[in-house]
This record gives C-alpha cells, sequence and structure tokens, in this order.
C-alpha cells in the first residue's frame, strides 16, 4: 500500500491513549474516533493522548455509521469491552460497512467456542461486505503463540498448563465485583462459584443461546487448540476465591476486604482433547496484596518439558502494541470472523504499517 493506513479508533479510554499513539509512531493516522462518554465527546483526541492537537474529535457513538462510511477507514480498532455480546454492536457495525476490526474485547480471541451464533452472524455479514474481524491483545502473544512456539520445538507433549495473573485493581469496579472481590466465602459460593457447578449439557444450551459468561482462559483454551491442530472433546470451568491472611484496602471497591474474605477469583478451564494432550490454563484476577505482582507462567509437559515464566508484564502496553502491529495482517487476511490462531505469527514493525500491506 502506498498511502498511509486509515484507523477509526472506537472507545477512547485508557486502552485508547497507547492505541493511538502506537499507531501514530507507526506511520499510521487515525481518522476517526468514537465514544459513548459525554466527558470525551467533542475532544481533539491529542487532548487524550496527552500530544499537541490532532484535529481528530472524538464523536458520539450513535453517528459511528455516518463517521466509517464518511472516512473509509482501513481498519477499526475497538477497546471496549471484554464479552462479545458487549462489543456486538461495534463488530457487526464494522461488518455491515466492510471495515476490517480488530478488538481488544478477550472473548473475541476465539469466541467460537462461547457465543457460536453470534460469532458465525458476525462473519456472515463480515465475508458479505469483503472484510475481517478478530480479536488480538495480551493473549495473542503472552498466552498463545508463545505458547504455540514453544510446542513447536518439543517432540512430545502431554500436557500445556498456564496461570496468569492480574490485578483487578487496574481494572475498574465491574470487573472486580465479577471477581467476587470483597464477598464473603458464603456469598462467593453461591453468587460466582455456582454459576460452573452444570451439567455439560447445560452449559451446552447456555453457550447455544449465547448467555455463557466464559474466563479469559475459555477462550485461550480454543485458540491454542485451533492453532495445534487438537480437537477438543470436553472442557470445564472452575471458579475458586482467593483470599488473604490479612486485611487489604480496596480502593476500586472502596473498602477493606478482611482477612478470609474474597479478594478476587482463580477461574481453571480444563480441556481434553481427542489427541490425548490435555490443556489446563487459569487467570487469577483479585486485589493484590503488599507482595504480590502480575505472573505469566505457563509450561508444555513432555518431551522435554519446558516453562515460561514472565514477571510484572506491562499488560495493557503490551496489548496496544499487539493490536498496532496486528493490523497488516488483518488487513491482508481473508474475509470473515478470523481468529489470529489462522493467521501468521505476529511480527514486530519496524517499518510503517502500509509497507506491510498486500497490493
Amino acid at each position: 500500500m502506498d498511502r498511509k493506513i486509515k484507523v477509526v479508533q472506537y472507545g477512547t479510554g485508557k486502552m485508547s491513549v497507547y492505541t493511538m499513539r502506537y499507531v501514530y509512531e507507526k506511520g499510521a493516522e487515525i481518522v476517526g474516533a468514537v465514544d459513548i462518554n459525554p466527558d470525551v465527546i467533542g475532544k481533539d483526541i491529542g487532548d487524550i493522548m496527552g500530544t499537541q492537537k490532532m484535529n481528530v474529535v472524538v464523536s458520539d457513538v450513535k453517528d459511528a455509521e455516518n463517521l466509517l462510511r464518511t472516512v473509509k477507514p482501513d481498519i477499526c480498532i475497538i477497546t471496549t469491552m471484554s464479552l462479545l455480546s458487549d462489543v456486538s454492536d461495534a463488530l457487526l457495525l464494522c461488518a455491515k460497512c466492510g471495515v476490517n476490526a480488530i478488538t481488544t474485547c478477550e472473548e473475541a480471541f476465539y469466541s467460537y467456542n462461547s457465543n457460536p451464533n453470534l460469532t458465525k452472524e458476525i462473519d456472515r455479514l463480515a465475508k458479505e461486505n469483503n472484510c475481517t474481524i478478530t480479536g488480538s491483545g495480551y493473549q495473542d502473544l503472552y498466552w498463545g503463540n508463545l505458547i504455540s512456539g514453544i510446542a513447536a520445538s518439543t517432540h512430545k507433549i502431554t500436557k500445556i498448563k498456564g496461570s496468569s495473573s492480574y490485578n483487578v485493581e487496574d481494572y475498574g469496579i465491574a470487573l472486580a465485583k465479577a471477581h467476587g472481590a470483597g464477598l464473603s466465602l458464603e456469598q462467593f459460593d453461591k453468587e460466582v462459584a455456582s454459576v460452573d457447578r452444570i451439567t455439560d449439557e447445560e452449559r451446552a444450551k447456555i453457550i447455544n443461546d449465547g448467555k455463557y459468561l466464559p474466563s479469559y482462559m475459555w477462550n485461550v483454551n480454543g485458540w491454542l487448540a485451533d492453532k495445534l491442530g487438537l480437537t477438543i472433546i470436553s472442557q470445564k470451568q472452575v471458579c475458586i476465591p482467593q483470599t488473604n491472611s490479612y486485611d487489604i484496602t480496596s480502593t476500586t471497591l472502596n473498602m477493606t476486604i478482611k482477612a478470609g474474605m474474597a479478594t478476587g477469583m482463580s477461574a481453571v478451564v480444563t480441556s481434553e482433547t481427542k489427541e490425548g494432550i490435555t490443556i489446563e490454563s487459569e487467570c487469577i484476577g483479585k486485589v493484590y496484596n503488599h507482595e504480590e505482582f502480575d505472573k505469566n507462567e505457563w509450561t508444555v509437559m513432555g518431551e522435554p518439558d519446558t516453562t515460561l515464566v514472565i514477571n510484572k508484564p506491562a499488560t495493557v502496553e503490551l496489548t496496544c502494541a499487539t493490536v498496532v502491529n496486528r493490523i497488516p495482517d488483518v488487513i491482508n487476511a481473508k474475509s470473515g470472523f478470523v481468529p489470529t490462531s489462522k493467521f501468521d505469527e505476529p511480527m514486530y514493525r519496524v517499518n510503517p504499517l502500509n509497507t506491510y500491506v498486500n497490493d
């Protein structure tokens, strides 16, 4: 492509501060931005990024279709919510307008195994209008391609075991409450853990109805199986409360979490495959005590065993850099809702993004 890639930013919160700056610094340009928040609508995106004015003003999300059809972007970056149903309006709009889209929505990483009917609807519309929709971010590298890369250097695999932790204080009150932070253990069991004490048949029906609430790793296991050519024959999820031995303060919840109360949860997803390889992944989201920090650890077991440990990853920056570096891949991909398990491995982009786009 012999011109700059044109990008629309959908959602101008914390993540967009990085995605928009990275877009400019990688030789592309922001041609529009939308948000639902009245406090940012009408602002120049330079004010959001903390730079000089960029002469691009944030529009009301109600005007998103008109914006997309007017500026005709090459791609839309969607950095809003974590569930596919919550970003479906944005994804369906992009598909309707024939605009490529990449989202940080965790479920969109591999939503075929958690909300298949909505995924297929977006896929159909994207194919009709010749554009590509995908999910990417931190999980693309640190829960996905790094693991499949280790697998590629392993002679025989019996099990893949992963664990990743994050401080819910960094992501707002809705996420903290969704993880059960601040609940008594009895409340946690009733409001959080009991949701997954269902039969496989009951879970399948909920998934088919588009009402399942997957943990982040539910979709990661599906992505890894797809990337590695494995066939999942059963998959289960268990939510376990996390506690602390002393009182800790949550500024997000505006409360003191007493010793023994739930500081958050661990969601463990176990997948059995036809090929005999087990995938067991865990995400731990909680209010950290003074000694805790983000950690990402994966082990590929077999011949040989290999363990990867990353301490204190800069999750937000890594997420945003991955999304921006993926832009040429999305533009070059076949149309439809295509998970990045179908893409080549992500690359560092040393040259302007448009130079990686096929003519």
